[in-house]
């Protein structure tokens, strides 16, 4: 892999949690062999840099002044053309504004990366004026969310890494004797760390450790309190801290100012107040922490607060706010109320959890993804892709075939970048990590046309108007407006039908023959398109992409059927009905079926829903109908999770498409009952056994299949094994044809 020569922006180089990140990653990534150089204001880190042998060059990057902007413009633009720079890695608002101005003026001579280390105020405009790349690393989860929410950055272009600490730099062995000389610091005296910028915006926990010490000292007999860090409220802060030594009668409060040799300061530590990379440096030197700062607070760090800790990067945004009282409690417990060997295996805790999540050679490892990643997407040829479907309605056939078309396309490189239009584009990316936006937002639609290379409209019965002429209007509509805008257009494993109205059956002809490409999951949607007049030369038929799909792990399954309280005793008959037209009728004799299959065959009936919460009610219908027991899962699964669940039954009865599909991708034997055309197609194909048509249900002669199912189960797991497997190559062939596609387009 390419070793580039990266340049890191950043405002400056004194005390801070973003400015030790850089310092850190910029020695670990030398280490590795990338050449390091860092532009910015300076500061007392410049000496660390230089030991590492990093080179550094003095940039006004610290102020929004201008002046200053225009002049940190000028010197970037001479650095990054003298050094030949490779990636541009920019750590705050101000050097990735004028970074991003660069990136557009010397004709992308450059990949451009940023880091977002807290969450920035958006309001005065300063929202559109933020540049975050081409690819952003965020330091937390929750910044991940704060970017897509209010800068839509895409999921996909952002890479989650940790604050990296130096394990050796914080030590247990680390020695602190410089800073008790220094300090006049007896090893007897308990001692408080607190590290932090004392600017406004930081030294909240600052301000409450000086108001309560009186507290403290009287509480703590010979308590000592060093104050970290300096900043623009430092000498507010100092003099207040006097004031205090002066009530308490001796010097119980330090405040120390910017220093570099915080490793040393920590060693000193009895218990350490703090936050985010201050507070993850106190752990790995082994102390007990806790976790306090200006957007909540944690509190005295365990096991107990792990999760909610790595949830906001011990930053505790999102906490109760810190107060005096939670303080002064707490650092009270720590000192007077544990003993030292509760401390220690507190502090020894918070180690292992540095080593296990926040070595600097993984924050490292992250950010090297992420310039890979925005290197080849400077340098190889990019493809977005917008797919449209009926995605994001709780329908699991839906939900797998969008989840089968991303995976696919993806596996076809990383050059491919997909977004897909959701009806809850939030609970998507979230439940999927997958790119979307809202298929009803006409700007957030628009965008994403306008940007893509292809627009997929498929898979799933999307063309037609059994259900209603609006849905089909919407469809023809997201087609016709991505042709207006000439990009590619490609209907994706369709299935077309029926469409019942002369006028839409028009429309339908008049749009769809603008389409660039067409393939089909069925020959019957082939025939229909053929009758409405649509061009056979761009018609192709391959398969479902669901026969592409797998599930989860068998463990898995055995542990959402005992949460659901499935028993296991007796082999599972998994059933999935949907709610149609004139179903009374079926509903009480499909009810007997199932009593029979209890009765006779001595199997479980498990009711699954492919479409939340409409087959539930369905389901329960039939239930009630029954005279023996059956079972209902009434939770939401994934569609991973669904064929996991479908992989333990015995056989399936299903009305529902792609409960057949997983079926059959898994070798389950199957018998259908045909509601669509596409329900027969698909019986057919896989030669599997068909109860007939709703109204022509027939429940004797449904018997005599169920019974030779279970007489000769093994050789319908052969024909479906040979069956499924014609199948996932044929599906497989969509990203045949739009790889051909695209190629076009390149030419």
């Amino acid at each position: 892999m390419k070793k580039y020569k990266i340049l890191m922006a950043l405002m400056g180089l004194e005390i801070g949690g973003a400015e030790t990140h850089v310092v850190e990653l910029s020695k670990e990534l030398k280490k590795q062999g990338y050449d390091i150089i860092v532009a910015s204001n300076g500061g007392v880190y410049e000496k660390e840099l230089a030991e590492a042998g990093i080179r550094h060059y003095h940039v006004p990057l610290n102020q929004r002044n201008v002046l200053k902007m225009a002049r940190s413009y000028f010197i970037l633009k001479k650095i990054i053309k003298k050094e030949k720079v490779d990636i541009v890695h920019s750590h705050a608002r101000i050097p990735s504004f004028v970074c991003g101005l660069l990136k557009e003026r010397m004709k992308n001579s450059f990949t451009f990366v940023t880091s977002a280390h807290w969450v920035f105020y958006t309001g005065m405009g300063l929202k559109y004026i933020s540049n975050w790349g081409q690819k952003v690393i965020a330091v937390s989860d929750d910044i991940r969310e704060y970017l897509m929410e209010n800068y839509k950055v895409r999921y996909e272009d952002i890479f989650v890494t940790i604050n990296g600490i130096d394990t050796e730099k914080f030590s247990p062995e680390t020695d602190g004797a410089k800073v008790r000389a220094e300090f006049g610091l007896q090893a007897e005296e308990p001692t408080l760390v607190y590290v932090s910028r004392m600017d406004e915006s930081r030294a909240l926990v600052a301000r409450q450790l000086i108001a309560i010490a009186p507290k403290l000292a009287q509480a703590i007999p010979g308590l000592r309190m060093l104050i970290v860090g300096g900043g623009d409220v430092f000498e507010e802060l100092l003099e207040e801290s006097r004031k205090t030594n002066a009530q308490i009668g001796r010097e119980c409060i330090t405040m120390t100012g910017g220093r570099t040799d915080i490793n040393e300061l920590v060693a000193v530590a009895d218990v350490f107040v703090g936050v985010s990379r201050a507070a993850l440096e106190a752990m790995a030197a082994e102390k007990p922490v806790i976790v306090a700062g200006n957007e909540g607070y944690i509190g005295l760090f365990g096991e107990d607060k792990l999760e909610l800790a790595q949830e906001n990067n011990f930053c505790c945004r999102g906490c109760e706010l810190s107060n005096e009282n939670l303080l002064y409690r707490d650092v009270v417990h720590a000192f007077n109320d544990l003993t030292e060997e509760q401390r220690q295996k507190m502090g020894a805790y918070g180690r292992e959890v540095i080593f296990k999540y926040y070595s600097v050679t993984k924050m490292a490892g992250d950010c090297v993804c992420a310039y890979n990643a925005a290197w080849k997407e400077s340098h190889e040829k990019q493809y977005n892709v917008v797919m449209s479907g009926y995605y994001g309605f709780n329908n699991t056939g839906d939900e797998a075939i969008m989840l089968s078309m991303h995976k696919n396309i993806q596996e076809m490189g990383e050059n491919y970048h997909i977004t897909v239009l959701s009806n809850k584009p939030k609970e998507t990316k979230e439940k999927y990590g997958i790119e979307a936006v809202y298929r009803f937002g006409f700007m957030d639609v628009f965008r994403a046309i306008h940007r893509c290379d292809v627009l997929l409209s498929g898979g799933g019965s999307l063309l037609q108007d059994s259900t209603s002429t609006r849905s089909l209007m919407y469809y023809l509509s997201i087609t016709a407006a991505a042709k207006l805008m000439r990009k590619k257009v490609m209907l994706y494993a369709n299935g077309i039908g029926p469409v019942s109205g002369k006028r839409n059956r028009r429309l339908v002809k008049q749009v769809v023959n603008k389409a660039d490409l067409i393939t089909l999951r069925e020959e019957n949607s082939y025939e229909e398109l053929l009758s409405m007049g649509v061009n056979p030369k761009k018609c192709f038929v391959t398969a479902d992409p669901v026969f592409t799909m797998d599930g989860v792990s068998e463990e898995a399954t055995q542990a959402i059927l005992r949460e659901e309280g499935i028993p296991t005793d007796k082999p599972m008959v998994v059933v999935s009905v949907r709610n149609w037209k004139d179903m009374d009728k079926f509903i009480g004799q499909f009810a007997e079926l199932c009593d029979t299959i209890v009765e006779k065959y001595q199997r479980n009936i498990v009711f699954l829903s492919m479409q939340m919460p409409h087959d539930v009610t369905v389901s329960e219908k039939v239930r009630k109908k029954m005279k023996q027991n059956a079972y209902i899962l009434k939770s939401s699964y994934s569609p991973y999770e669904v064929m996991g669940i479908i992989s333990q039954a015995d056989f399936i009865l299903s009305m529902r498409l792609h409960t057949l599909i997983f079926a059959a991708r898994q070798r389950v034997p199957l018998i259908g009952f045909i509601y669509d055309p596409k329900i027969e197609y698909y019986l057919e194909k896989l030669d599997m056994p068909s109860g007939g048509k709703l109204k022509e249900f027939d429940k004797e002669k449904t018997l005599a299949l169920v019974e030779d199912v279970i007489q000769n189960k093994e050789s319908y797991v052969a024909k479906l094994a040979q069956k499924e497997k014609e199948l996932e190559k044929m599906a497989h062939k969509n990203e045949r044809y739009l790889e051909k596609l695209l190629e076009r387009r390149k030419k």
